[in-house]
């Protein structure tokens, strides 16, 4: 397992506060109350191993496939429907939602091969990441990927904890599948939008694993 580096710099500054907050408590409670820093000392490694995790890439073997689209995230799959695309297709897509938690691994990658013909960040509201209107109210990065005559569209959805969407990838870039494609800091959720008629490969309330499991074959 390592760490993803978006991470170091809250793993670093959430040690420090911790440190000192570790020191305040501990020098106010130590005459009389020593439990309670003792309780707090507990409490906050707990907070700060959380992150760690939080930010963790496990080693796994992650899945290439030619005619298939891999989850872009680890979590639930909660939406598996059709819907119309205002944003860019204008027309009816099939849309794969994947709810991630807080305890999930929140690196994003590329579902397939393909070249970014579209990459566009939307300011918007964060309301919690199963909520419906999540897809076009929330704040969210939308990046479509086009192999052949295929156009895949990722989603990248802010959740009520998430405040900052990571994407690196830019118009032009050809990018492979299971490379990354960002990363959701804390509660998010990540949509696919695929061609209607798409033969899917997963499940409501299915867990996948990121860059793993076959969300459907194209």
């Amino acid at each position: 397992m390592t760490i993803h580096r978006e991470g170091y710099p809250t793993i670093i500054i959430s040690a420090i506060i911790l440190s000192i907050l570790n020191a305040v408590v501990f020098w106010l409670s130590c005459s009389n109350y020593c439990w309670v820093g003792d309780l707090f000392l507990f409490l906050s490694i707990f907070v700060w191993l959380f992150l760690i995790s939080f930010f963790r890439i496990p080693a796994r073997k992650l899945t290439i496939q030619e005619n298939a689209v891999v989850s872009p995230c680890d979590g639930k799959v909660v939406v598996i429907e059709e819907m119309y695309d205002e944003e860019y297709f204008k027309e009816k897509r099939l849309q794969v939602s994947i709810f991630m938690s807080p305890a999930n691994v929140h690196v994003n990658r590329n579902p397939m091969d393909g070249d970014v013909v579209y990459n566009q960040y939307h300011k918007g509201k964060y309301l919690v990441a199963w909520n419906p209107k999540s897809s076009t109210e929330n704040e969210r990065h939308s990046v479509v990927l086009k192999k052949g005559n295929t156009e895949v569209l990722v989603k990248q959805i802010a959740g009520a904890l998430a405040k900052r969407i990571v994407n690196y990838l830019k118009v032009g870039q050809k990018v492979k599948q299971t490379e990354e494609l960002g990363f959701i800091k804390f509660g998010s959720r990540v949509d696919l939008l695929l061609p209607v008629g798409t033969k899917i490969n997963v499940e409501l309330n299915q867990p996948v694993k990121g860059g793993v499991d076959i969300i459907a074959f194209i």
